[in-house]
């Protein structure tokens, strides 16, 4: 059996000149990092980024989201709670339906600039 040599640097890394004092200060926050990371969470299932493409296009009821994504009812449900409760979707009611559509501007800036980031070669 032959033996594997792991390389290693002449040098160690001692950092660079730059302020980390200040590059500290001016980082997120622990509340912050934890927000955005259950907002990227959210995106990480197909599902729901399937949602959110769909009412990207157009406010919908979750009968409509249903039948376009070949799912329950009470499954689109499910992920429609999880996406209002991290304010990505609101709902509004008008009789006994429920329509659904991206809170604001900044969920559909956020899904159309990573879309664009993964179409870019």
């Amino acid at each position: 059996m032959e033996k594997q040599t792991v390389e290693t640097c002449d040098t160690t890394c001692v950092g660079t000149d730059t302020d980390l004092t200040e590059i500290k200060q001016k980082m997120v926050d622990d509340t912050s990092a934890n927000d955005l990371a259950e907002l990227f969470k959210a995106l990480s299932d197909p599902t729901r980024v399937k949602l959110i493409g769909a009412l990207l296009i157009n406010e919908l009821c979750v009968h409509d989201l249903s039948v376009l994504l070949g799912m329950g009812q009470s499954a689109i449900s499910h992920q429609l709670r999880y996406l209002r409760n991290l304010r990505i979707v609101k709902r509004r009611k008008s009789g006994k339906t429920v329509y659904y559509s991206l809170d604001d501007l900044h969920i559909e800036q956020l899904f159309v600039l990573t879309l664009q980031h993964l179409k870019h070669e």
